[in-house]
């Protein structure tokens, strides 16, 4: 599988964004969305839409006097990649060690939580 670029902050809002909503989603409405958190500028978020569009994250069209964005890149697919990334690079792929970090910043429910993961993805 093509390795797929890692986002910068500001785009991978866009496209947090983007996958939230139902597509195709048109720059007013991410503009909309990314306004309040982001205080974004319509150009800004137009400029982000087009790096992510020639990174091969979304696909453009004109549909009337709006452009509209569709993603290429489902999010569970880029998160599987990011998370494969930082577990190699900040845990050279060791299991044990990923869960002695997590395991040191788990609250008691959360650890009540993966206890009852671990049930029940092991039982056959």
């Amino acid at each position: 599988m093509k390795k797929i670029p890692q986002l910068p902050d500001a785009e991978f809002t866009i496209m947090q964004i983007v996958w939230e909503q139902p597509s195709p989603i048109s720059i007013n409405q991410v503009t909309a969305l990314a306004e309040p958190e982001r205080g974004w500028t319509v150009q800004t978020v137009y400029t982000l839409l087009a790096r992510l569009v020639e990174k091969g994250f979304l696909y453009t069209t004109k549909q009337g006097r709006e452009r509209i964005y569709t993603p290429l890149i489902s999010q569970d697919v880029y998160l599987n990649q990011e998370t494969g990334r930082f577990f190699q690079k900040f845990h050279k792929n060791s299991v044990p060690g990923l869960m002695n970090a997590l395991f040191k910043r788990a609250s008691k429910e959360d650890l009540t939580e993966i206890e009852a993961w671990l049930k029940e993805n092991t039982e056959e």
